[in-house]
């Protein structure tokens, strides 16, 4: 018997996802858009690295207007992270124009986990959710 979360992972939307920007790319692209040559872009990049560092060492967040907030985080080892919380700029943008990517199983948006669990089932009736 497949589990709930197999099949539900088996057919449910997502986005099938291009090779990632480097930051040499992204530099460049910010470049042709504005007046900064690339070297001055990474260099801007590397040290906004830094100061998230610097200031999450110190306990405070570094809040970036439509991107997000960097928060130093404490986990219960004693170690710290970064969490990151997305500014609603960044989803309200994603969501303005027309998704050019590629979406599989892009006929099951909408549909519920219920929904979801019986096409597996009937797709795979020898190997049917419980």
């Amino acid at each position: 018997m497949a589990s709930r979360i197999k099949a539900i992972h088996a057919l449910r939307p997502r986005i099938k996802l291009g090779p990632t920007v480097q930051t040499e790319q992204l530099a460049n692209f910010i470049a042709g858009r504005t007046s900064l040559n690339m070297s001055e872009i990474m260099l801007v990049l590397r040290e906004l690295h830094e100061a998230i560092i610097f200031y999450g060492q110190s306990g405070r967040g570094v809040k970036l207007e439509r991107l997000g907030t960097y928060l130093p985080n404490l986990r219960l080892d004693g170690t710290l992270d970064v969490h990151h919380r997305q500014d609603p700029h960044l989803k309200v943008g994603l969501n303005q124009d027309i998704f050019e990517g590629t979406i599989i199983n892009r006929p099951n948006i909408g549909k519920s986990a219920e929904e979801l669990v019986a096409l597996w089932n009937e797709a795979h009736p020898e190997d049917p959710v419980a």
